[in-house]
Order: structure tokens, then sequence, then C-alpha cells
């Protein structure tokens, strides 16, 4: 029989983006070199929901036991072959309690917090190293708070974890948007109109922000500040026409706000476990107003607009390299401070350096663009200035 410093679990949640397979792969490869054995839990924190904590049940759908043969295969790879989901287990709507707790969680949404503990020490689990945005991470939180051993690891394609500069897949987020955003201009060019581009960005505008940066697009809006439609009208057909080919570019995150107008737009009414609902549709709202509007700065004339929402385009496929580099480093950061005996944190990249952070920063502050320092309001795009001794995405350090 095999003896094991111990056993070390992990999971992915949240939405899938290229890296999270380097991840596992990192973790475990580094984990098992050590003498820990390491379970992979299937579709975040819904693995260790569903999990039925007797010797003899089939829990093949909840974990499972990596080999360095598994992950190997799968480090080349994006998404995440454990899978993954929005679960939320201490706010577990009825419907999804599994039927063997059917009987003690009955109200509307319930808390099964004590039988996550009790699953976790049915597996055996010495530390937890959950893979996710400050969704996922919060209820790693909470479990570290219960006593559970955690390490997390930073991964979001709108990079708006606190206390890193980096999460897992913005990389790749950013270099597809950028080639998107080029790919897409033959067609605004080829009519002369609007192009539309519809980017991720809950609350952080950092995935317009930075490609915009880099020449994207002529202008971004973002969540951090609410745009007047008119005005960006007026800025885009100036861009427009100063084009030799007429036509010009904006990229908008997909949770900004018009000014005067409520709220962020949204596919539908339902919301998640983590009470966000579905976003979509602020792009179309943009180029229906663009195209309203542009009489008005074009001389009488209408502009048409090609309107582009990218979504899982970008997230979706094998990690640039950036998103292959971090996450080996991010998996082994993790393995260093279990070796260490620490716990309770979360591994970082702060100015170029690879670091480590309390947990509690995931639930404590919030990330968002600096809107005074790095976005100008006026003209709908980044300030380019004091770049020196600036970490590599430029804005992403003032957490």
């Amino acid at each position: 029989m095999t003896s094991y410093k111990g056993t070390i679990g992990i999971l992915t949640g949240g939405g899938d983006v290229p890296g999270l397979n380097p991840a596992i792969r990192a973790v475990t490869i580094r984990a098992m070199r050590e003498g820990y054995r390491v379970i992979g839990i299937r579709r975040g924190w819904a693995g260790l929901v569903d999990i039925v904590p007797q010797p003899d049940a089939d829990n093949s759908e909840c974990y499972k036991v990596l080999t360095e043969e598994v992950v190997n295969r799968a480090g080349r790879t994006g998404g995440t072959f454990l899978h993954s989901s929005r679960t939320r287990p201490s706010h577990l709507p009825k419907a999804m309690v599994p039927a063997h707790l059917a009987d003690r969680y009955t109200d509307d949404i319930n808390d099964i917090t004590p039988d996550i503990l009790k699953n976790i020490e049915f597996l055996g689990l010495d530390y937890l190293i959950p893979i996710g945005g400050d969704d996922t991470l919060s209820y790693g939180h909470r479990l570290y708070k219960e006593g559970v051993k955690v390490i997390a690891i930073p991964k979001t394609m709108d990079n708006d974890v606190p206390g890193t500069d980096y999460c897992i897949g913005f990389g790749t987020c950013v270099t597809r948007t950028i080639e998107l955003a080029h790919t897409l201009r033959t067609s605004a060019g080829s009519h002369e109109r609007y192009l539309v581009i519809e980017v991720f960005g809950r609350y952080a505008g950092f995935s317009a922000l930075l490609p915009t940066m880099a020449g994207a697009a002529d202008r971004c809006v973002i969540p951090e500040h609410p745009f007047d439609p008119e005005h960006l009208a007026e800025i885009l057909t100036y861009d427009r026409n100063r084009h030799p080919s007429k036509y010009a570019v904006v990229l908008v995150s997909e949770g900004a706000t018009m000014a005067h107008h409520s709220g962020m737009s949204f596919e539908g009414e339902e919301a998640d476990q983590y009470g966000h609902k579905k976003l979509g549709g602020i792009g179309d709202k943009v180029a229906s107003d663009l195209k309203r509007l542009s009489p008005k700065y074009n001389n009488g004339k209408r502009v048409n607009v090609v309107s582009q929402r990218l979504g899982y385009l970008v997230r979706c496929g094998d990690p640039d390299a950036l998103d292959s580099i971090v996450p080996m480093a991010f998996g082994n950061l993790a393995l260093d401070l279990i070796l260490n005996r620490s716990n309770g944190r979360l591994v970082s990249v702060r100015n170029g350096t690879y670091d480590n952070v309390p947990l509690d920063v995931v639930v404590g502050t919030k990330k968002v663009v600096d809107v005074a320092k790095y976005y100008n309001t006026e003209r709908f795009r980044p300030f380019y200035h004091s770049f020196a001794q600036r970490p590599t995405f430029i804005m992403t350090s003032d957490i």
C-alpha cells in the first residue's frame, strides 16, 4: 500500500478559461513528486455537494484521483477537464440539494456547508486548492474560516480578483480580443461602418482597456464610468472621418452602463447562485444608438454598424504563452505554501514578481480600473502616460 504525505483536493469553478488545465497539471505533477496524492473534484463546488460519503457509493461523477498520465494529456489543452459550475454550497437552491440530503435541507435556499465539511473529511483532504474568480474563491474563504486548509489560485477573464495583478485566462482574453478586433476591421472598413465589439467585463474594464491601449480599437467604454451615447457617436464619427477607409472601432465592456439609464444589460432575469444575471446586449444597444445618432454628426447621413459580441470566442481553445506559463508558476507556488505548512493564502503576481497574499483579500476589496489614473472619460480611451515602473499589464496592480 502506497504511503502519502497527505491528500490535496483541487477544483475549478465559474467560467472556463484557457490555462486551467496547465494549472491542474502543475499542482498534480509537483504534488506527486513531493509525495502527495491529488484528488480532482469535478464540476467545481458541485462535486463536493453531490458526494455520498459512504465507502460503497459511486462518486465517480464527483471526483477522480489524478495521475501524471491524465494531467499531462490534458495540460496542453484549454478549458478544464475537471469541468466547472457556478454552484454555491452556502446558497444552494432546494432543487439542487442531492437526494440523500433532501430531508435535511428543505428551504428554498440552503447552506449545506456542514455537509461539505463532512465530505472533505470523507475524502481525507489535507489541503484544498480552488481555482476561480472572486465568487468561487469567496466560498473557499468560507471553508478556510471553517477550518479547512485552503490555498487559492486566481482565475478570470476580467482580471478582477483583488490581491493579484494577473488572473489565469486574462492574457488569452486580451490576445484573442486584439486578434478578433483586427479581423473584424475588414468588414467594417469594406462597408465604411462603425464597429462595435462587446467584450468581457462585468465590473472591471481591463479586458476592454488593455486591447484598446494596444491599438485594437479607437475607443472603449468600461463599467467603471457610465457613458453618454451621444458623445460617443460624436467621437466615433470624428475617428471614422479621419480614417482612410472610413470606419471606427469601439470596445464595449459587457457591464458598461449608459448615463441617464438604469443598470446593466442582461439576457434575462434569471440569476445564478451568486446573484449574477447573465450579461449581454449592451453592444447591440450601443450599435443602435450610434446608427440613430450618426446623422447629427455626419452631415445628415446615417452610418451603419457592424456589431459583434465576442463572448466564448475569447475563452475557448488553447491558452496563449502567458496562460501556459503563469498557471505553471501558480501551481508550484501553491505547493510551496503547502510544503511550508501555510494556508489561507492566494497565490499572486505583483509588479512582475510571484508572491502570495492573505485569502481575506478576495472578500474584503474590489479590483476595478482606477478611472482617474488610467481612463480618459471625455475621450473614451486610456491615458498613455506614466509607463515607467508599471507592471506588464500597466494598470492592474492598483488594488
